[in-house]
């Protein structure tokens, strides 16, 4: 097959936070040929990282929790438990702002980098790519209130032995998905990471 998509029209149809974007096009189909013309809207999110902090020798997982405004529709459950996270912005690459967000959402130095995985995160609506990294960092000191004011920054800061943090995954505390798929790694990769890692 022959994979083609061709845009027919686009404007932007929401320009604030962020932006959305309606597209009308088509696309080659599998049988043979061309759909026919659709129309979709696109929410425009960019690239994006997200890393799972983690002190080896410690064992433990460094969360986050904060109000979440996609949550809202379930008000009871809009402060979210995740790993820290934040968006490119230009001229950054993905390492840099894997640093920057460690330090700003979490206090934390990350001492050694290494990249999960990179995944769209919500394709069927969402341009954002994910680069997903986990972090090695020192848990001593780790706790608190952090983020930014100028962003609107509540964040609470807590190192969560790993079994603890797994058990959470399992009983639906921890609900954002990305957060679901760093742990749910760790938890095939932890041993080996400790071997390379120390701990």
């Amino acid at each position: 097959m022959d994979k083609q998509v061709e845009i027919l029209s686009k404007e932007i149809v929401y320009q604030g936070f962020f932006r959305m974007e309606k597209y009308r096009l088509r696309h080659t189909l599998f049988g043979g040929g061309w759909s026919a013309e659709i129309t979709r809207e696109l929410f425009m999110r960019g690239s994006c990282v997200a890393v799972l902090l983690y002190d080896p020798y410690a064992d433990k997982v460094v969360l986050i929790e904060q109000f979440r405004t996609g949550a809202i529709l379930n008000p009871d459950r809009a402060w979210l438990v995740e790993i820290v996270a934040g968006a490119i912005e230009d001229g950054e690459s993905a390492e840099e702002v894997a640093y920057r967000e460690s330090l700003e959402e979490a206090g934390c130095e990350i001492q050694q980098l290494m990249v999960i995985n990179e995944f769209y995160s919500t394709p069927g609506a969402f341009s954002e790519w994910i680069t997903l990294y986990c972090g090695k960092v020192d848990s001593t000191h780790v706790g608190g209130i952090h983020g930014l004011d100028h962003e609107g920054e509540d964040i609470l800061v807590r190192a969560v032995d790993f079994d603890e943090t797994y058990l959470m995954l399992e009983n639906g505390e921890i609900e954002s998905a990305i957060s679901i798929i760093a742990i749910q790694w760790l938890a095939l990769n932890r041993q080996k990471l400790k071997r390379q890692w120390g701990g």
